[in-house]
């Protein structure tokens, strides 16, 4: 007897030939969808979200894209994890895995089985991490020429973001905020503040910490050798803290008692945090008036209500922790800073520590005309830091422009003509595929990319060519002449998500899609 369905009622799967086409297209469609964002002249996307206020970003930055997308399609879902690691190429991971996908879809046509293009995939990608190793430069021993790889990389990686008209600054700023963490790749130590006004040009490094907070009243403005307590603890005095109580007294006179009870106490916590010897009290909650005039008697510098990020963040790099409980001050390690003074960025008055323990710190000050501009400036720079902190650690430096693409397909292209047997032509698609990021570059740019792909693969036969797409000339170029670079680690990480998502996509036969949930009858 035949057994129809084992699943429940509204419980889907596709198999086989269906199951992998719906795979192939979602896939792909995704890839087309940030298509369009590779390169220097890549288009921008708004992304509205549905949620109240209806908020809008307008970003070509790949994860953003793919992190706000609801999708349906269960093998696109795949392709959205890469962006962790190593911050920047996720578009190039998207589409790559697309492409391949493309030419797998082909050769499944062809009727050759999956496995056989999976090896084939594997093969021809060792084949271009072992092309890309033989090109590498690594100038780590030279720092004078390390800064400029590094200043080169970071301006390669600005230039498809919307800092790309100042991008020597903005490269700047980033490269010497990376060179501040000599070589940890902690970025939690350079915070990035956004302030609206001026314009992209005005955007600066500052050393030190800056607390987006106002100094209180009646306090110092100035604060040398600063000892500081970084907490987080309740100092509202005047309620009573019982969610809902009901106190019920018989006159107004108790009412004053409890009120002087409530202030008592408070008075004992003020003293027990002065007791630690402090000049600089931190607190992530609300103070109220009558604490806050007791700091300011004792000439302690009182911040209030700094957000959570603020305090987590001045804590490491001012070397303290965050405390709550104030009984033992022998156990709670302070924050130290040489200077601590009130600063106008525009019209904000903001909080600078500077001299902070943690040596490695420094704020990059943001403006710009709007919010969406700083939104968008600040995911680029983020990239560019992620990217940076990296290169310092893996100082391997590549040329960029598509020259790695060229150098990994003609190198695939040599293996396809050795290998026997139906993995050659899993090979051949493979170097096709990587032939079609400089494609795609170009032809976000406007330019013929028939003719300039063709153009390129016949310099690429000479021996040590630098060439590749020169999008702002619109011909091909001489990428080492145009200081072009990319940093190993991510184009090794493009090369080698890409081919895990092509492969995992083409490895599903079948897709099961569970029964809903059904809600019970309450009645």
């Amino acid at each position: 007897m035949a057994i129809d369905n084992i699943f429940k009622d509204e419980a889907s799967e596709e198999k086989g030939e269906r199951a992998r086409m719906a795979s192939f297209v979602g896939a792909m469609a995704i890839a087309d969808l940030v298509k369009t964002t590779l390169g220097p002249k890549g288009m921008d996307k708004i992304l509205q979200s549905t949620g109240r206020g209806h908020e809008v970003n307008v970003t070509n930055d790949g994860a953003t894209i793919l992190k706000s997308l609801h999708i349906d399609n269960p093998a696109a879902k795949v392709l959205v994890v890469q962006d962790d690691e190593v911050g920047d190429g996720t578009t190039s991971v998207v589409v790559l895995a697309g492409e391949l996908l493309r030419e797998a879809e082909k050769l499944v046509n062809a009727k050759i089985h999956p496995m056989t293009i999976i090896s084939g995939f594997r093969m021809a990608a060792e084949c271009a991490r072992d092309a890309l190793l033989q090109k590498v430069v690594d100038n780590k021993t030279d720092s004078e020429k390390f800064k400029s790889d590094l200043m080169k990389i970071a301006m390669t990686t600005l230039s498809s973001k919307i800092l790309s008209q100042d991008k020597e600054h903005f490269a700047k700023l980033a490269v010497d905020a990376v060179l501040r963490l000599k070589g940890s790749t902690n970025l939690e130590a350079i915070q990035i503040i956004k302030k609206p006004g001026g314009s992209l040009k005005d955007s600066f490094l500052d050393e030190g910490f800056i607390l987006d907070k106002k100094i209180g009243i009646g306090q110092p403005k100035r604060l040398e050798n600063a000892k500081i307590l970084v907490a987080n603890t309740a100092m509202d005095t005047d309620k009573v803290k019982i969610y809902g109580a009901r106190v019920r007294v018989d006159s107004m006179s108790r009412v004053a008692e409890i009120e002087g009870a409530e202030k008592e106490k408070m008075r004992e916590k003020v003293q027990k945090i002065i007791a630690h010897g402090i000049n600089c009290f931190v607190n992530r909650q609300l103070i109220y008036n009558f604490p806050e005039e007791l700091f300011a008697d004792a000439g302690i510098l009182a911040i209030e209500h700094a957000d959570f990020d603020g305090i987590e963040r001045l804590a490491l790099v001012t070397g303290g922790e965050i405390a709550s409980t104030f009984d033992n001050p022998e156990s709670v390690k302070l924050g130290h800073c040489k200077l601590i003074e009130e600063i106008m960025i525009g019209e904000d008055k903001l909080i600078h520590f500077s001299g902070v323990e943690l040596g490695q710190a420094c704020t990059i000050v943001l403006r710009g005309a709007s919010r969406h501009v700083l939104d968008e400036a600040d995911r680029s720079l983020h990239d560019a830091l992620c990217v940076l902190s990296q290169t310092v650690n893996d100082s391997r430096v590549l040329l960029g422009g598509g020259w790695p693409e060229m150098i990994m397909a003609k190198e695939v292209d040599e293996l396809a003509k050795k290998t026997p047997g139906k993995k050659s032509h899993a090979i051949e698609a493979f170097s096709r595929a990587l032939l079609s990021i400089p494609t795609i570059i170009a032809d976000n740019a406007g330019l013929d990319s028939a003719e300039l792909i063709a153009q390129l693969r016949a310099e690429h036969q000479k021996e040590g060519c630098t060439a590749g797409i020169d999008v702002i000339t619109g011909s091909v170029g001489d990428m080492a002449e145009r200081g072009i670079s990319e940093a190993f680690k991510v184009k090794q990480a493009v090369l080698l998500s890409a081919t895990e998502a092509a492969e995992m996509i083409l490895r599903v036969d079948e897709i099961i899609t569970c029964a809903p949930r059904r809600r019970e009858d309450r009645m």
